[in-house]
């Protein structure tokens, strides 16, 4: 992207090389290709630089839109600084049923907006149902033949998963905020060269 600058300010973005007017001359598009830096510069239009310094992982924050500004010879698209999404969730209130906001079929205290740990522990009740149903015709047929027993590994195995998960959900509600869930699905190197996160990982296969 570029930008025009005129008496220090920048007049126009421009998003891919076109045929410009600047002044009273008309200047093709392919001088954005065949000119260089400084002779772009020298009529204003300048290269944007970007600064993502303050943007963050839009699944934990909202971004701001990103603003432009020239100073010493440069213009920098930077972003302001970004907001964490809610972790828990937001209620309906006295105030939204006083005000005639709360829906017919809500309570004060019912849910309005679902926060980032009621998403992310169906998230991982998802899981842990997908990596049980392959295993589940072992119960059902345990319920159902009178001499039959589910194997002791695939029992075990289903126990481990409904472990974790609870586990999982644990360290998720524990959470304070939103960086401390987001601490806990990054993965980091450890010193024995292994690359974990701190929610860990389901088992995934029956041994």
């Amino acid at each position: 992207m570029y930008a025009i600058v005129e008496n220090n300010e920048i007049t126009k973005l421009i998003s891919y090389p076109k045929s410009i007017v600047i002044g009273d001359v008309r200047y093709p598009a392919k001088i954005f290709q065949v000119w260089s830096k400084s002779e772009k510069e020298a009529i204003g239009i300048y290269e944007v630089v970007y600064d993502n310094s303050n943007f963050k992982d839009e699944k934990w924050y909202i971004n701001t839109n990103q603003s432009y500004a020239f100073a010493d010879g440069t213009v920098t698209a930077s972003y302001g600084t970004a907001t964490p999404k809610a972790h828990a969730d937001t209620l309906w209130t006295q105030q939204d049923s006083d005000d005639g906001d709360l829906p017919s079929d809500k309570e004060v205290g019912d849910v309005k907006v679902e926060g980032l740990k009621t998403q992310l522990i169906r998230t991982i009740k998802q899981q842990a149902s997908g990596l049980l149903a392959p295993t589940d015709w072992y119960v059902v047929k345990a319920s159902e033949v009178s001499d039959y027993s589910v194997p002791t590994n695939i029992a075990t195995y289903r126990a481990s998963v409904r472990t974790k998960s609870n586990e999982m959900e644990t360290a998720i509600t524990n959470a304070v905020d939103t960086p401390a869930l987001e601490t806990l699905y990054t993965y980091t190197e450890q010193e024995d060269g292994s690359v974990t996160r701190p929610l860990g990982e389901f088992p995934q296969e029956v041994i």
